[in-house]
């Protein structure tokens, strides 16, 4: 892992950080960008092989500006880690917003086409290209009120499946993580916004959304990030055009 080079997008929070700071741990020299500019200042203090800059995944301006700089910073690309999504509102499809529809894809799907399509020639020169999406496990199942943010994640899925097959000739893999409820503020955020449709308690929705899992806890953003470094590592050279479930064995979408 010493001298690797990854990009990480919307790297200042959540699970996004704890995948820079796993590639960090392991030796790694990390490029972050996010919308988020405190958080991304925050992150850089914490090691002189971290660097950031500010883009808004939803402007394809801002990434073709910022996408080639950080390649140019870090002296070429090994890995690319498309983490970079919103969840957009909880609403039935025919109650739901088409402009936050719009919103979602412009992010989750077109932002990180984007910033793919920029970064390929890159990986293409290194000798252990990878790119890993992350999809989730909305992009397993179909997910009731959450319709933009499932098709943006079995969109992800589309493009892994490709961009394996375009770039195996190549030595580039591809592969897409799937988590399931991680813990943290978003997935709070989110238990809040179905019992406001739902017109039941947090409490009662926290249990449903352990009923449908054999272990009884949310995923550890932590474990998210040691499966990003295992596969971008030499260990995961044979692994290429999967679908990697993190999800303490979800059976359905609640």
């Amino acid at each position: 892992m010493d001298k690797q080079k990854v990009l990480v997008t919307a790297g200042a929070s959540g699970i996004g950080r704890e995948i820079v700071r796993g590639f960090t741990n392991s030796g790694a020299k990390v490029f972050v960008i996010d919308v988020d500019a405190n958080g991304l200042s925050t992150l850089a203090a914490e090691s002189p092989t971290i660097e950031t800059a500010v883009c808004d995944m939803g402007s394809r301006a801002d990434i073709e500006r910022v996408v080639p700089h950080a390649i140019r910073a870090m002296g070429g690309l090994d890995v690319l880690v498309n983490n970079a999504g919103i969840s957009g509102p909880t609403a039935s499809v025919e109650d739901y917003d088409p402009d936050a529809w719009e919103a979602v894809m412009q992010i989750n799907l077109n932002g990180n086409f984007n910033v793919s399509r920029l970064a390929i020639a890159h990986l293409k020169r290194s000798q252990a290209g990878s790119i890993i999406m992350m999809s989730s496990v909305a992009g397993r199942f179909g997910y009731p009120n959450r319709s933009a943010y499932s098709v943006s994640k079995w969109g992800l899925i589309g493009l892994t499946k490709t961009l394996s097959r375009d770039l195996g000739e190549f030595g580039v893999r591809v592969n897409a993580i799937l988590p399931g409820a991680v813990a943290g503020d978003r997935i709070e955020r989110v238990l809040a916004g179905r019992a406001q449709v739902s017109g039941r308690s947090v409490h009662e929705e926290r249990y449903d959304a352990m009923s449908i899992q054999s272990l009884q806890r949310f995923v550890d953003p932590k474990d998210i990030a040691a499966l990003a470094v295992f596969l971008a590592s030499d260990s995961g050279k044979s692994i290429s055009g999967q679908m990697l479930p993190i999800d303490n064995d979800m059976q359905k979408a609640s």
